[in-house]
């Protein structure tokens, strides 16, 4: 099996309010991205093909000057379109992809590895997730609907992997979305493509940044882990 990752990190970061691209503000000193691309080698994983901001290409090669890369290129207009770029810059070779959120700059290589070992058999997607927590409710014009019963519910994180020619099927039918499991999951559902999508255990460590706040989340996690 040979695996390739794209790290998404095309993102403008505009409510995290730092007047940067999201990928290089500081977290504990160094870029989210560079915490993001070590988490990818530590798990074993082949250098990834970073997907960045299209006007800061410079920026992000002086933030990965020290670290192993196959490729950075330069994003979409969507989420979609970015991932789509990444694909593309994959070596023909890779028949499992990893597709990651450099927001999500501190996941485990734990979880990283476990989510590219469940691609096996009739698996042709994966992520990882965590069970929600959180009483969920449906509103609509701010008045509650009902509650949602959250049984069986998970919060999906990153990476995500697939089967090549899954995830390239996925993209192929012009579909969008902002998380490439449910572009996979439409074909399952419509008869188009065969297999099925399993969850693997996530992390607390795997949270998004996208809020300022979440910065001191995140810095808080990275302490805690350096102390044990």
């Amino acid at each position: 099996m040979s695996v390739g990752v794209v790290v998404v990190a095309a993102g403008r970061g505009e409510r995290l309010g730092e007047g940067q691209p999201k990928a290089l503000v500081a977290l504990a000193g160094e870029p989210l991205l560079v915490h993001a691309v070590r988490g990818v080698l530590a798990a074993g994983m082949p250098p990834p093909v970073i997907v960045h901001t299209p006007d800061a290409a410079s920026a992000f090669r002086s933030a990965l000057a020290d670290l192993p890369v196959t490729a950075l290129v330069p994003g979409g207009s969507t989420r979609t379109a970015s991932v789509a770029a990444g694909l593309a810059a994959l070596p023909d070779d890779v028949d499992v992809v990893l597709v990651h959120d450099a927001a999500r700059a501190l996941t485990p290589p734990r979880v990283i590895r476990a989510v590219a070992q469940a691609i096996t058999g009739e698996v042709v997607a994966a992520a990882p997730g965590l069970p929600v927590a959180d009483t969920l409710k449906r509103v609509a014009g701010g008045r509650v609907l009902g509650t949602v019963d959250r049984d069986g519910l998970v919060a999906v994180q990153t990476p995500q992997a697939f089967t090549r020619a899954a995830l390239a099927a996925a993209h192929a039918s012009g579909a969008a979305a902002t998380d490439d499991l449910a572009l996979v999951e439409r074909l399952l559902d419509a008869g188009r493509l065969h297999g099925r999508i399993e969850v693997v255990e996530g992390a607390a460590e795997a949270m998004k940044v996208t809020y300022r706040h979440d910065l001191a989340v995140a810095e808080a996690l990275l302490h805690r882990h350096d102390q044990e």
